[in-house]
């Protein structure tokens, strides 16, 4: 990853920031996307690697004058995009549908499935433009199943998994690649506020719970599904596209 420059969106986040490390660590330049500012400079200022190597953009992905702002300034400030890793994402409320307002529904599918979109326009716009790219996007082990209380987020991330194969599809012939990666139970602020919304005020009644429910019977940690990402972002994977890469413990086997 030496002189690759990485953009990811929620940055702010576990799993974003446990990436950005990774790819510092390999050489790469990083420009982190959050919509909280605060979080966004409190995230450079943890992670190690030079001033230079780092830059903050505050940007909501469900506005698109903010994803094509967040383009422009990651290649203004690095003159390029390497990869893109397509992170930000909510949970959401847990409610069965007859009870999960509309507003909270549409919240949920403009941040996970209308942000990864326009994410994707305009960095696949920037990759056509240099003939190259690498794009992950964050899916979840919810595009593969259905599970109660949780309508908008699975819908959601059956749409991410449909966008990268499409996605995939419409970039092969630009030399730019299209994958994401299907985490499940990541030891993430995310994963603590489903454990809240499952059992509210006893998180560690649902986790016990949900651990159960994995073969490896532990929750993953950030830096397992950031590996995955600098495998899916490396030349080592210049023949995967269209792909969805489980980071799972085995629960998709199951």
């Amino acid at each position: 990853m030496e002189g690759k420059v990485v953009l990811i969106t929620g940055g702010a986040g576990g799993i974003g920031m446990a990436t950005a490390q990774l790819f510092l660590d390999n050489g790469a330049k990083v420009a982190l996307v959050d919509i909280n500012e605060a979080a966004l400079e409190q995230a450079k200022a943890a992670l190690k690697g030079t001033s230079d190597d780092v830059t903050v953009i505050q940007a909501d992905v469900t506005k698109e004058a903010d994803v094509e702002n967040y383009v422009k300034q990651t290649v203004d400030t690095f003159r390029k995009i390497d990869v893109f890793f397509n992170n930000a994402g909510i949970n959401g409320p847990a409610r069965e549908m007859t009870d999960l307002e509309k507003e909270t529904f549409d919240t949920i599918m403009s941040i996970n499935t209308t942000g990864v979109f326009l994410g994707m326009k305009h960095v696949i716009r920037q990759m056509k433009t240099q003939g190259y790219g690498s794009i992950i996007n964050t899916a979840s082990n919810a595009a593969y199943i259905g599970s109660p209380g949780m309508a908008g987020y699975i819908a959601s991330k059956h749409a991410v998994a449909g966008l990268t194969k499409t996605a995939a599809l419409e970039a092969a012939g630009s030399n730019i690649r299209v994958n994401a990666v299907a985490p499940a139970a990541i030891d993430t602020q995310m994963l603590v506020d489903i454990q809240n919304n499952l059992s509210p005020g006893q998180p560690d009644v649902s986790g016990e719970a949900i651990k159960q429910g994995i073969p490896f019977r532990r929750f993953g940690a950030p830096q397992e599904v950031a590996e995955i990402v600098l495998f899916l972002a490396s030349d080592k994977a210049s023949f995967v596209t269209g792909s969805l890469y489980n980071v799972d413990g085995g629960m998709q086997a199951d």
